[in-house]
């Protein structure tokens, strides 16, 4: 605790953003170049070092957060990188997409604004690459053990480089053209920019895991085959199958799923194609759905020029403070967040007057209309209680010609064979069944992350590689003494 008054004495400050009129005619990260490194220091010094710091119980990573914030409070980077990266692969990730529940778990944040955890964490993540302390870790001898890892999602790319650094030969196959899974064709480039990603896996490859893209196991190579030609197989394919809407008109042309509509725009992007065959530019665009992924889909849409954009969130519009009666501190409240996506649709009027942030919350789907040409113009809304029942009288159409569903993912994709020709049992839900060890009832293939868990952040993505990477050394080593700084509750079995 550098500075035993810092929380008294100093205001929480973020990463400034870039100018609204400014940032919207690019595709570049929201947040001022260079802007971060100067207020860090002095915002971990707002880190009190509590006694009982219930940022490591929020953390699903088990972050030192009050050890790396003392450090970087100190400006000695190079231990703070140690520490952060002893429990977190890939800490500008999460410093950029985690929505932080770490912040809301902090002892300070129960009478004042919380400790910029996030923050700090990303300036610590740039800084190790700036100043070359995220070196290549390959290890020093090999075990002879395999281990095939599908998908390449941040848990895939997790388990696969604490594996790999434990002496085993990892291979990860990936449907997708190139390495990262939604942080690749997912995550727009204006929330973390791809050569974040980019140079972790320059690191893996260097370290010594090997890449399959373009690779669909299930269809271009036999699941139970793979099985057969290495000691143990992970899954980490993610929770794919979109949740659909299943009302009048949904078969309407112009109503998209988010995941058929980002991937196209992060291509763009990625130089693959000049222009979207999905582009919003000059269309009344509706989203439903009030998650992360619609809020994505709304700045999209405006980079891409939307004539108009309206984000549906069926839940009530929430308060700005905690509702201490049901969200007690420290768990993670649900509050109105105005997101940079939500920003920039308000300050560009791209939406109707009467939500500035392009939201309108409490809105239910009844149908959708469409033409002679069986295209969709229009949707129709009404409003809901707290109960999610219809309020009378509050019926109404929104203009629409395009309509992005963002509704969240049910499981797996069981599309692409894995699951029936491996035999895998699944959980009513439609995840994986898995057993504390992460073990599924086929012997050696271990699944995690959202294809077992069901869709969560990000940073349960990462945590759950690491726990599925101790699991398969523990079972071809019989410990877990080869893994990297095993540091944190995922070195054993875990509940799940």
């Amino acid at each position: 605790m550098a500075d035993p008054k810092g929380f008294l004495t100093t205001p929480r400050e973020e990463w400034p953003r870039r100018p609204v009129e400014e940032r919207v005619r690019d595709w570049d990260e929201v947040y001022v170049p260079g802007g971060l490194l100067p207020i860090v220091s002095t915002q971990a010094d707002r880190c009190m070092d509590c006694g009982v710091p219930f940022c490591h119980e929020a953390c699903p990573l088990g972050n030192l957060i009050p050890e790396w914030n003392d450090l970087v409070s100190r400006e000695d980077w190079r231990a703070a990188a140690e520490r952060l990266h002893a429990t977190n692969n890939f800490p500008e990730f999460t410093g950029r997409l985690c929505p932080a529940p770490c912040e809301a778990g902090c002892v300070l944040a129960i009478n004042q604004p919380a400790v910029t955890i996030k923050n700090v964490e990303c300036a610590i993540a740039d800084r190790a690459w700036e100043d070359g302390f995220a070196a290549p870790a390959p290890p020093d001898r090999l075990s002879g053990r395999t281990v095939a890892v599908i998908g390449s999602g941040p848990t895939g790319l997790a388990a696969a480089q604490q594996l790999t650094r434990a002496g085993h030969t990892v291979a990860v196959y990936e449907r997708d053209d190139r390495i990262g899974g939604l942080m690749r064709y997912g995550i727009p480039a204006f929330k973390m920019e791809k050569h974040h990603l980019e140079r972790r896996i320059e690191q893996m490859r260097a370290e010594g895991t090997r890449f399959r893209t373009s690779t669909t196991v299930g269809r271009d190579v036999d699941a139970a085959e793979l099985r057969s030609r290495y000691d143990a197989v992970v899954i980490a394919t993610g929770a794919t199958a979109w949740r659909e809407l299943p009302v009048p008109g949904r078969e309407l042309a112009g109503i998209h799923q988010a995941m058929e509509y980002l991937p196209l725009a992060n291509r763009v992007c990625e130089g693959d194609v000049e222009r979207s065959p999905l582009s919003a530019q000059g269309r009344h665009v509706v989203i439903v759905g009030g998650g992360d992924t619609g809020a994505d889909c709304l700045g999209t849409a405006v980079r891409e020029r939307a004539a108009s954009v309206t984000q549906l969130d069926i839940y009530r519009r929430p308060g700005a403070g905690r509702d201490e009666e049901n969200e007690p501190w420290p768990t993670y409240p649900k509050l109105y967040r105005l997101s940079a996506a939500h920003e920039e649709a308000g300050e560009l009027r791209t939406a109707p007057a009467a939500h500035a942030d392009a939201r309108l919350f409490a809105a239910s789907t009844l149908r959708f209309v469409g033409d002679e040409e069986g295209r969709v113009r229009g949707l129709h809304l009404v409003e809901v209680d707290a109960g999610r029942r219809p309020v009378p009288g509050t019926e109404r159409t929104l203009p629409a010609d395009m309509v992005l569903l963002a509704l969240g993912f049910s499981g797996p994709d069981r599309g692409d064979g894995i699951v029936a020709q491996l035999g895998l049992q699944l959980e009513p839900r439609g995840t994986i069944a898995r057993g504390p060890d992460f073990a599924t009832n086929v012997p050696g293939v271990f699944a995690a992350g959202d294809a077992a868990r069901g869709q969560s952040l990000i940073v349960w993505a990462i945590a759950e590689g690491r726990a599925v990477a101790a699991a398969v050394d523990r079972r071809l080593t019989g410990g877990t003494s080869h893994l990297p700084a095993p540091i944190g509750p995922y070195d054993r079995p875990m509940t799940v």
